[in-house]
């Protein structure tokens, strides 16, 4: 099955748009993560790839086994099912400013979009190594797609 293609306008609009029906008051339908954590947890995705250092890779054994294990969990077109287990980084504790969070993520999401797929072509991720383009858009679409179930928008 393939996943919509984020780097396409009026797919990365709809994630958009789904963003938007969000509010600082909406529950989760699983999982322990309050609407701010959630926002700020999928911009840890965009983070690896736009600030670099601001989170360490993974050391050489480390990034064996995510590479033989988990990368093909997390590029695959298969959905995530609902209370998966997240790398120590995904996890955000405390709260956070919904407002600043959201604006990163449209924000980060509109930057994908337009740098568009040929960017994103061999580019070099920060666990898993070089990716495919579909790879990449299975990677920021499957997530968005999981988080935004999770929160019924």
């Amino acid at each position: 099955m393939a996943l919509p293609n984020v780097f396409d306008s009026v797919v990365a609009q709809s994630f958009i748009n789904r963003i938007h029906l969000l509010t600082p008051e909406s529950q989760p339908l699983w999982g322990k993560m309050s609407i701010d954590q959630m926002l700020a947890h999928l911009n840890v995705t965009y983070e690896l790839v736009y600030e670099e250092g601001k989170h360490p890779k993974p050391k050489f054994f480390m990034k064996i086994i995510m590479r033989l294990l988990v990368k093909n969990i997390v590029v695959s077109d298969t959905p995530y099912q609902a209370n998966s287990q997240t790398a120590p980084y995904f996890i955000i504790e405390g709260k956070k400013d919904f407002n600043a969070e959201k604006t990163r993520l449209i924000d980060y999401i509109l930057k994908t979009q337009q740098l568009g797929g040929d960017y994103f072509k061999s580019k070099e991720s920060h666990a898993f190594g070089e990716l495919s383009t579909r790879e990449w858009n299975n990677m920021f679409s499957k997530h968005l797609e999981h988080h935004l179930r999770q929160f019924d928008v």
